[in-house]
């Protein structure tokens, strides 16, 4: 097997040799970071892991491994605790608090046995420990059974993805409704912040912005696009998009928070709205949230049916849904404010239109 001595901070152990003229080597079966400060325990877990097939990646601190992280992005991260510079605590605490990488099995490794170092790396959000001097058999049984976790997650991440490209292909049949998605992303995730709503509920915010339309893609063209008034059974069509992208949005644990603002973003508080007619206390928070910041940015653009109004215009109109007993008033007049505060503007300045969820961008000072 090639050395794994340091040329640099990270090193890339490579598993096969290939003479030339030889056939391709097999892909590997996965990608393993293995951070240790020594260079011993580095290349033996190196040795350990090629006998299963998987690619290797090593760093000697806890800057080169983040780095190594943003540049491979590893299926299983084995963490030294006690590494020069950042530990390992700090490393992994970092890992899972980047939306990127905080679905990646962390394996810490440590010769500290205490309990308060255990309750430590959990509370850094480590997914298992192994305490040297440890069986090498055990060792290789943890990294396959961590890959193939990381494997159903990846494929379930793959399904939330596809979802997300449907809903921007909604966006892009329509012209008059180019930035909708990002803008209901951006406004929606302020009106949660500003109403003090946990970290979930915005990462549920951010996606049911992207999503709450994604049903329109069984709607056709002629009526989605139609200039003039919609006959009642032409609505009645319409009103089905909730329904259509509710099921699409399928039983993705993922998107558990979204399907209820995909279901419900058109309901109103007085039983009035579509599809099931909810009223009241009935009525989800996060589904009354898009549905106000949606009701505003369709006044505040153009339309097939309606030229774009001013701020004042759309404010109005949430007023006025307000008086008629349809839209909470807090809700309302919080998004009101935040509105002619500008902070509307600074949010949807600040995301990405490409329907990922920025952690920065999800709460802003």
């Amino acid at each position: 097997m090639p050395s794994t001595g340091d040329g640099g901070r990270m090193t890339h152990v490579r598993l096969y040799h290939e003479a030339p003229g030889a056939p391709p080597s097999p892909a590997p079966r996965g990608v393993v970071l293995v951070a240790d400060d020594e260079h011993e325990n580095r290349a033996m877990f190196a040795r350990l892991l090629a006998i299963d097939g998987y690619e290797v990646q090593t760093a000697a601190d806890g800057p080169s491994a983040l780095a190594a992280i943003e540049r491979h992005r590893p299926d299983v991260i084995l963490l030294d605790v006690q590494m020069p510079g950042v530990d390992g605590f700090e490393v992994c605490r970092r890992i899972k608090l980047n939306p990127a990488t905080r679905l990646t099995p962390v394996v810490m490794v440590t010769g500290l046995n205490e309990r308060q170092n255990r309750i430590k790396g959990i509370n850094a959000g480590a997914d298992d420990f192994i305490v040297k001097p440890f069986d090498t058999e055990e060792l290789r049984a943890r990294v396959r059974s961590l890959i193939k976790l990381k494997r159903y997650t990846d494929d379930l991440e793959s399904a939330e993805s596809v979802i997300m490209s449907l809903a921007q292909t909604v966006e892009a049949r329509d012209a008059y409704t180019e930035g909708h998605c990002k803008r209901l992303a951006a406004y929606a995730t302020a009106l949660g912040e500003a109403l003090h709503l946990s970290d979930e509920d915005l990462a549920a915010l951010y996606r049911g912005g992207y999503l709450h339309d994604v049903g329109k893609i069984g709607i056709p063209d002629a009526l989605l696009l139609k200039p003039s008034t919609l006959t009642a059974a032409e609505f009645d069509l319409i009103k089905q998009h909730t329904v259509i992208g509710e099921r699409l949005c399928g039983n993705l644990r993922s998107l558990g928070r979204v399907r209820s603002i995909v279901r419900h973003h058109h309901e109103r508080c007085d039983g009035s709205g579509y599809p099931d007619g909810l009223r009241g206390d009935n009525l989800p928070l996060l589904a009354q949230i898009v549905g106000i910041v949606d009701v505003y940015d369709a006044v505040t653009t153009t339309r097939p049916y309606r030229a774009a109004g001013p701020p004042e215009r759309g404010y109005q109109e949430l007023l006025a849904d307000v008086a008629a007993g349809a839209r909470r008033a807090d809700l309302v007049e919080t998004f009101i404010s935040l509105g002619r505060a500008g902070r509307l503007a600074k949010r949807a300045e600040a995301i990405p239109g490409d329907g990922t969820v920025p952690a920065a961008a999800l709460r802003l000072a």
